[in-house]
């Protein structure tokens, strides 16, 4: 019973909460899949060009690429739900203006890019404090489960989005999609008042600013194994795999010969594929495992992108599109679904951020990289190429295996020591150094070494900028860890990230001292 609640997509969609941010999801996911895909075709009816149609992808994502990072420290350091509305009200008057241009018959290629890439700056802003108030509407439990229905409905927008908007734009120009992405917003806004993020818990910690806030999210990923290989395997992938992305209204306006609805019907395609994949992921994921799991969807989409190079008949190009977006979605939730399981809450946002940023910012890059591969080259070379790096992304799995992080390894635990200082240093005073003294039996000092080199991660990860172990010349059996800290404020942060599992490598590493001995800690505050 347990193991098919855990990969049920209704355990989530059970509660309130995440059943009404999930329907306005996909009502605001909707509509920005029609500004996306309107923008891309008026380019192309425009200006005819593949390279600027592909920027137009680069203008939607980039901002993910630039914003995501601190708009994650954001969202972990203050009201998001201020965050979350303030965005939408700019999106929605920066849309609305946008709307008005086009209507007026005013708005050229370099306007269309400008507005394209305010609106993609506010999504970006609200994104990872969205993100997390989703997944805080949840246990831990059916963590993966929302991801995979969020999913679902990003898909689904991915589906009908561009299909809603070729009829609208066919029949009543791209002004009217841009009003109804307006309408779109206005809804999210309405569902977080509705159900509020919940607040941050009271802390007597100095607040984190926002560049040592960015610095902190950028240390945990440097030295959270598990974190760190998830975020690369994103960025190949999606780098990747941006090419067919971003050229596809190039492939059916000059290798298919379709129109707007034409061009809408192959983004649904790739839409449906990845919803049809939604419903089953769960179950599929548990048989297969992850590696299996991402490396079969990685060759499937490959192949996929050699069908859109060199196939030129309409219908066999559909149906391939639909089991490309299926392998998406398999692997890009997958991913998602890692980073954020292995994220403690103080930097679960910023881990959110991060992972927006590895895949949308690298598919920006990605977008223009291959548009301008596409205007030299010539586009059946070209996804040919994108195909052969994407099956070579399934060398990644030995230097950067996936896995879920443990529940051990998110739970904060508790202190070992109290400080016993004499008098609390200014927050800002730094750098600070802090020596902790182990005297160990005689005989252990390899396995000593070898458990307390553990700790150079966490320490690291937490805050610390410089980490070593020191052997006592004067005495073999007493060893000295030694770290620094930016500031004081950094290490009353970095104390308080330490997990449980953190917490069991320190008791590990206390079973090699001494009879009678006891662990202590000095701190020392740079004067000059």
């Amino acid at each position: 019973m347990t193991a098919a609640v855990s990969h049920s997509l209704w355990s989530p969609l059970r509660i309130p909460a995440f059943r009404g941010l999930w329907c306005s999801s996909a009502i605001y996911f909707i509509g920005n899949a029609m500004q996306a895909m309107a923008a891309s075709w008026l380019m192309v009816e425009l200006t005819g060009s593949s390279f600027l149609a592909a920027l137009v992808q680069t203008a939607v994502f980039l901002p993910m690429f630039l914003l995501s990072l601190p708009s994650g420290v954001l969202a972990d350091t203050t009201d998001r739900r201020r965050l979350i509305l303030s965005a939408l009200c700019v999106q929605a008057a920066t849309v609305i203006i946008l709307a008005v241009l086009l209507l007026a018959g005013l708005a050229g290629p370099g306007m269309l890019l400008f507005f394209t890439f305010v609106a993609g700056c506010c999504t970006a802003l609200f994104s990872p404090a969205w993100n997390s108030t989703v997944a805080d509407t949840v246990p831990r439990e059916d963590m993966p489960q929302a991801i995979t229905a969020m999913s679902i409905a990003w898909n689904t927008a991915r589906a009908l989005g561009p299909a809603l908007a070729g009829v609208v734009f066919a029949a009543w120009g791209a002004g009217w999609v841009f009003a109804l992405a307006v309408a779109s917003s206005l809804v999210m806004m309405q569902a977080i008042r509705v159900w509020p993020p919940r607040p941050h818990p009271q802390s007597r910690l100095p607040a984190e600013r926002l560049w040592g806030g960015t610095l902190s999210g950028l240390r945990f990923a440097r030295h959270n194994k598990i974190v760190l290989a998830q975020l690369l395997r994103t960025m190949a992938y999606s780098g990747s795999g941006s090419a067919l992305w971003a050229l596809l209204p190039v492939i059916g306006l000059r290798q298919l010969g379709l129109g707007a609805a034409g061009f809408g019907l192959l983004m649904a395609c790739l839409g449906t594929g990845a919803v049809a994949a939604g419903l089953v992921l769960g179950r599929v994921r548990a048989r297969m495992g992850l590696e299996a799991l991402v490396s079969t969807s990685c060759v499937v989409f490959a192949l996929v992108m050699a069908v859109a190079a060199l196939v030129r008949i309409p219908i066999l190009v559909y149906a391939a599109l639909v089991i490309g977006g299926a392998a998406w979605m398999a692997v890009m939730s997958t991913f998602n679904t890692a980073t954020q399981t292995s994220a403690p809450p103080w930097v679960r946002s910023r881990a959110a951020a991060l992972h927006t940023l590895s895949a949308l910012g690298s598919f920006a890059i990605g977008s223009a990289f291959w548009g301008a591969v596409s205007g030299i080259a010539g586009l059946p070379v070209t996804l040919c190429i994108a195909a052969v790096s994407m099956a070579g992304g399934v060398l990644l799995a030995r230097p950067f295996p996936l896995r879920m992080g443990d529940k051990q390894e998110v739970t904060p635990g508790t202190p070992w020591e109290e400080l016993f200082i004499l008098a609390e240093p200014d927050p800002e005073a730094g750098p600070v150094a802090v020596e902790i003294a182990y005297r160990i039996r005689e005989g252990d000092a390899t396995a000593f070494l070898d458990a307390v080199t553990q700790l150079r991660a966490p320490r690291r990860r937490d805050g610390a900028t410089f980490w070593r172990i020191y052997r006592d010349l004067a005495d073999s059996s007493r060893f000295v860890e030694r770290f620094i800290v930016t500031s004081w404020a950094d290490y009353l942060h970095q104390r308080a990230r330490a997990t449980v599992a953190d917490q069991a490598l320190e008791l590990r590493v206390r079973e090699f001292l001494a009879p009678g001995e006891t662990v202590t800690m000095q701190h020392y505050i740079a004067e000059r």
